[in-house]
């Protein structure tokens, strides 16, 4: 892996920010091998603008509430809502409508690079507390 330990944090503090606002499919792509520009990328899809929106917006919120705050450099595609991207250098995040998801197909483009897991701390504290708990 050739992430950072900073932009580890970032793409994790992302990806359930996104995952906190229902986002579907979300992915984090070690890309520090093949692009000097950033260490990895989150995905991240939504069936609509408006939570395509909501899921940009709680990101930044989330990366701001980080103990080393994080503002991204650059915000684009944010006035159609179908593919929004945060770059914060250390990662960079796409928003995308589900069907800019499937056509563009960013997974595909990137599948030689290995993937960072990740797993939705809601559905953790779901399988916690889940039959086995309520067993007991």
């Amino acid at each position: 892996m050739t992430v950072s330990e900073r932009a580890h944090e970032l793409a994790i503090a992302a990806a359930q920010a996104a995952a906190d606002k229902k986002a579907q499919d979300i992915t984090i792509i070690d890309v520090g091998d093949q692009l000097a520009i950033t260490d990895a990328f989150v995905l991240a899809a939504a069936p609509n603008e408006r939570q395509v929106l909501a899921i940009v917006d709680a990101i930044e919120e989330s990366l701001l509430e980080l103990p080393e705050k994080a503002k991204p450099v650059r915000r684009e595609g944010e006035r159609g809502g179908r593919w929004v991207l945060l770059d914060y250098v250390d990662i960079v995040v796409h928003v995308q409508h589900t069907e800019e998801r499937e056509f563009y197909g960013l997974d595909r483009l990137w599948k030689d690079c290995p993937t960072i897991p990740f797993v939705d701390r809601d559905l953790v504290e779901a399988d916690a507390s889940g039959p086995a708990a309520a067993a007991e």
